[in-house]
């Protein structure tokens, strides 16, 4: 019997999904607990639905990112930190400061998990820092880090 899950099943597969399973299964499992409905044309119309309208919606988002990304590459920011005598920074540039120094002076709300850093910055200098955006779209951004 055909079914169209409602959840995920671990046994089976993912919610939305339409999978092929025994009759006994379906009617004294999936169907009392409400994890999944018979594939009939209904069912199945609406699993398409959902589809199309996930797929615009991925879309949407991914030009959204594209167009934020347009908006920051290549641009700088600038962050004032305070230093010691070596010129070694007290404490260090981090992701969370690089994020609030992009939303303040470029007017893009970035999220800190977003700013790709191997290890805070902890010298002056200019720094070419990657945001990730969307899992396909990225942007170069320079953080100068002045005293």
């Amino acid at each position: 019997m055909k079914v169209v899950l409602k959840q995920d099943v671990k046994s089976i597969g993912k919610k939305d999904g339409m999978y092929e399973v025994s009759d006994g299964y379906a009617r004294n499992f999936l169907f009392p607990r409400k994890l999944a409905v018979p594939a009939d044309a209904a069912a199945v119309n609406e699993v398409k639905t959902k589809a199309a309208a996930q797929e615009h919606h991925k879309a949407e988002e991914l030009a959204q990112a594209k167009a934020v990304a347009a908006r920051l590459e290549g641009k700088t920011v600038s962050i004032q930190a305070k230093a010691g005598q070596g010129g070694r920074l007290f404490g260090s540039v981090t992701a969370k400061d690089i994020a609030q120094a992009v939303s303040q002076n470029l007017g893009e709300q970035i999220d800190k998990r977003k700013v790709v850093l191997d290890s805070d910055i902890k010298t002056f200098g200019t720094f070419e820092i990657e945001v990730k955006i969307y899992p396909q779209v990225t942007a170069k951004i320079k953080v100068s880090v002045v005293e």
